[in-house]
């Protein structure tokens, strides 16, 4: 169980180093600074557009996916916050250039063209390309634009904006004159393209000599498959029940169709098991795949898990696909003889739409543990609970003092939203509190 001492202690420390990082460009450019004062609405600008660039460059951390950056909120709580953070630099972005322009219109000459033809298309391209970031991520689906080339645009966008970004600081020069500033701003530069590279190259040359091997494709129920991977001239992976992957399917690891899904087997097993539900373009065609084809695995990622050193009553709230997790959790406790009290509530659009519902069935025997099913559309025979999960059915099943409790919410957002509201209401603290999103990316 996380205590909150640890919880503070990380959030802290996290957020301090957030901000320091953030602010350290307005710190950096006060060093030896011996120009002239332009007034406060002038370096007002200034300020704004320094905190916007240190932002966007720390985007490329934020998306990094390495294990300690963000620790212990998991991935997907950190691109949640990368994606918050990228509307802040945005803005901070947009209001730079506006705060200039109204405080001294000598400014517009910056995107005349007649003045300066390369400078104006790059500053003009740095408006441009910060707010396709915005407006491809908040409108994707809307736009219908792939994933795949969302994804790749994504990061050729960031990086257009700070590599730009930069360079237009060191040629202004007036608040990084000295040497030392000039070659922290090229570092912290080369520092996003290196982990872009990083990201896009390095991590699958070291996948490519990791293959996997489709070794089954079962439909669960429909629209549901799994599909098992079995390692190929390697060990397998190491991971912790409740984690996830991303995977890459054909040939090379070096495709654009790269998506994360959660494991649904036991950390013991050789063979790995995804479970995956028919959403998008990529997921329709899961179950096409031939047994022998090659898969590329990276990770594992995320904190969906459980503390195997402290006792505690665990709470899954499930909803239709949010169930894998807690699937490889529950056989992992069972090959720990872990008899720790467990329940979940578990909600499907019907029986016939439910799946591992006979694997919950034997693992309930097996187990200390309680599985409550919600059928929106439930048979006729049926005498359990119906509709939708509410705070009234989590009241009915779990206890009045949740102080022991541990919550695992993962699911539809409409679920996760009224699961996590109604945990709040009860006074759960947040740290006992874990969510996955599967619109992480």
């Amino acid at each position: 169980m996380t205590t909150k001492s640890s919880f503070i202690k990380y959030s802290v420390k996290w957020l301090l180093l957030f901000t320091v990082l953030v602010l350290a460009p307005l710190i950096l450019a006060l060093f030896g600074h011996q120009e002239e004062n332009r007034g406060f609405w002038i370096e007002f600008g200034v300020g704004l557009g320094f905190i916007g660039l240190a932002m966007m460059g720390l985007q490329f951390v934020l998306t990094a996916r390495y294990s300690k950056i963000g620790a212990p909120f998991g991935l997907d709580e950190l691109l949640h916050f990368h994606g918050q953070a990228g509307y802040f630099a945005w803005g901070f972005i947009m209001a730079h250039f506006v705060v200039l322009f109204v405080a001294d219109s000598q400014f517009w000459e910056f995107l005349d063209p007649r003045v300066n033809l390369p400078r104006a298309l790059a500053l003009s391209g740095v408006i441009v390309a910060a707010t396709a970031l915005i407006a491809t991520t908040h409108w994707r689906e809307k736009f219908g634009i792939i994933y795949e080339w969302w994804r790749a645009s994504h990061g050729i966008l960031g990086l257009f904006v700070v590599f730009v970004g930069t360079v237009h600081i060191l040629q202004v020069s007036h608040y990084v004159s000295e040497p030392w500033q000039k070659a922290v701003w090229v570092t912290l530069s080369v520092a996003a393209i290196g982990m872009l590279v990083h990201n896009r190259v390095w991590r699958p040359l070291l996948m490519k000599k990791r293959p996997w091997k489709v070794t089954s494709i079962t439909e669960e129920v429909n629209t549901i498959w799994s599909i098992e991977l079995e390692p190929v001239s390697h060990s397998g992976l190491q991971f912790n029940a409740g984690q996830f992957v991303w995977i890459t399917l054909g040939d090379s690891p070096f495709k654009l169709q790269q998506h994360p899904f959660t494991i649904s087997s036991a950390p013991e097993e050789k063979n790995v098991r995804l479970t995956i539900k028919s959403l998008g373009d990529f997921t329709k065609e899961i179950k096409n795949l031939v047994p022998g084809s090659t898969a590329f695995v990276e990770g594992p990622y995320g904190n969906f898990t459980v503390d195997a050193s402290i006792k505690t009553h665990n709470v899954f709230i499930n909803g239709g696909i949010g169930i894998t997790p807690t699937m490889s959790i529950l056989q992992d406790l069972r090959s720990k003889q872990d008899q720790r009290q467990t329940t979940i509530i578990y909600g499907t659009p019907s029986f016939g739409l439910t799946p591992f519902y006979e694997e919950l069935k034997v693992l309930s025997s097996e187990l200390n543990l309680k599985v409550v099913h919600v059928f929106e559309e439930a048979p006729d025979d049926w005498d359990g609970e119906t509709g939708f999960i509410t705070e009234e059915i989590m009241k009915r099943y779990l206890p009045d003092d949740t102080s022991n409790c541990e919550f695992f919410v993962c699911g539809p957002p409409p679920m996760m939203d009224m699961a996590e509201s109604t945990l709040r209401k009860w006074g759960v603290p947040v740290y006992r509190v874990h969510s996955e999103r599967f619109n992480i990316v």
